[in-house]
């Protein structure tokens, strides 16, 4: 299991901690990873581009001229596809990009990403930001200590609301809480800082999960007691 250093705002080492190697420390599946980003970036168009149909444009209440006679085209509507001004035909219409995918693919691509920062060197773990009041001045001063340049995804607990305001207003970082945690923004980022607390642990996420109670068993024998 990878040790890595637990650093404070100033960039002092203040203890070690270990990162889980079912998160931190798997091998990389760039197929999963890419359909995970790929359906992530779907869901975000909005899908309100729309088209008129033949049967939406204005117009066309005649038949332009008789069917026979004229020398011209036969035509039924100024309305159809072909008329400047009519309907579109195929045109796109609103619609949902959204695509479905499994939670385990959505959970390994994000440990693919995480494991390859990790393996980088690109995983800092900060003991706590304690920000006293929002300031950028102070947010800047404290990811130069530790250096961590470039674009930097900062994970968060939402309750802290000092480091989320003293981070607003950097271009280049991105805070999130541990809950919106995902593959992309992990992967578009050079830097990804978490704190000793938001640091995802496998372990602990199944035991979350894992009833703490047992059912008792029914007894059987006090029910063939009865029967005799």
């Amino acid at each position: 299991m990878a040790k890595i250093d637990i650093l404070s705002r100033t960039g002092d080492a203040t203890g070690s901690v270990d990162l889980d190697e079912a998160t931190f420390g798997i091998e990389p599946n760039v197929a999963v990873m890419h359909q995970v980003v790929t359906a992530q970036l779907a869901a975000r168009r909005s899908g309100t581009q729309s088209t008129q149909t033949r049967a939406e444009a204005r117009g066309g209440g005649a038949k332009p001229w008789r069917q026979k006679g004229t020398g011209r085209a036969r035509q039924g509507s100024i309305r159809s596809p072909q008329w400047r001004g009519g309907g579109v035909a195929l045109g796109p219409k609103p619609r949902s990009y959204a695509q479905k995918t499994p939670k385990k693919m959505i959970r390994l691509a994000l440990c693919s990403a995480l494991s390859d920062r990790a393996a980088e060197a690109k995983v800092v773990v900060v003991d706590d930001w304690s920000f006293e009041v929002p300031r950028t001045k102070d947010a800047l001063a404290s990811l130069s200590a530790l250096g961590v340049g470039g674009r930097t995804l900062v994970v968060a607990d939402r309750d802290d609301v000092n480091t989320w305001k003293s981070f607003a207003n950097l271009q280049q970082v991105h805070v999130v809480s541990p809950g919106e945690l995902n593959a992309y923004d992990v992967l578009v980022a050079d830097y990804v800082v978490f704190t000793k607390a938001t640091l995802p642990n496998a372990q602990a996420e199944k035991a979350k999960s894992v009833p703490t109670t047992v059912p008792e068993k029914a007894d059987e024998s006090s029910d063939v007691g009865e029967e005799e």
